[in-house]
């Protein structure tokens, strides 16, 4: 069964993080996927042979997203940031404790540094935890990315719109995540043939305990599978 409205990525991608990224790129492939989308952290400690990966990997087809800065915070913006650090997000979802000129920033910096590696960015950004922070949609246009994906689905600078799509992804860390996104994941299947679909996978998903799961989803709605699959 083909699922053409299927979009598959890998998150943080950064320097200590390419053997398992590596991994999971096998994995996907076994399974009959087309090149993932790979969501960079530029603000990391990327050296030569980093910065060559990347270029390999978008030699060999993948898109190349913006993912943040540096994946981190340093410090929380407030009550409702440590809420969803403690449910959600833990220390990653750095625009929430940027105002809209730190988020605007931060963006553009994102952006440049692709261009100062010989990397072309495909177009996507991916707030860390899809956590778009105190940014007003309206104010894309003062950022140069064309889509930026939030929780939400895909919003279009072009037109203004979203794109809906229903989310599944397999970082359970704890009893709590799994149990969120074994529930997330169930409901979002069902509104996968509907709504299209996201695929997000995080580097450590395959030593985690949904990673059952994952394989299971990457079969079930590949838009390849492989031959005698």
């Amino acid at each position: 069964m083909s699922h053409p409205a299927v979009c598959l990525s890998i998150h943080d991608v950064m320097p200590d993080t390419l053997t398992p990224v590596t991994a999971l790129i096998d994995r996907c492939r076994r399974h009959g996927w087309p090149p993932p989308t790979l969501l960079v952290v530029p603000g990391r400690d990327w050296d030569r042979a980093g910065i060559s990966q990347l270029q390999r990997w978008q030699a060999d087809g993948h898109p190349l997203a913006g993912h943040g800065w540096r994946h981190a915070i340093d410090g929380f913006g407030g009550m409702g940031h440590r809420v969803h650090s403690a449910l959600i997000s833990r220390r990653v979802a750095e625009h929430l404790s940027l105002d809209a000129e730190g988020i605007l920033a931060l963006m553009r910096r994102c952006h440049a540094w692709f261009g100062q590696h010989d990397l072309t960015p495909d177009g996507l950004y991916v707030p860390p935890a899809w956590a778009l922070g105190a940014l007003p949609l309206r104010r894309l246009d003062e950022q140069p990315f064309s889509m930026v994906e939030t929780l939400r689905g895909i919003h279009s600078r072009a037109d203004g719109r979203w794109r809906y799509r229903a989310l599944l992804g397999y970082e359970a860390g704890n009893r709590l995540q799994k149990a969120a996104l074994q529930v997330s994941n169930a409901v979002n299947r069902r509104r996968g043939p509907a709504a299209g679909l996201r695929i997000g996978l995080h580097p450590h998903d395959a030593q985690l305990p949904l990673a059952g799961a994952m394989d299971r989803d990457l079969a079930r709605f590949s838009p390849r599978p492989p031959a005698g699959g």
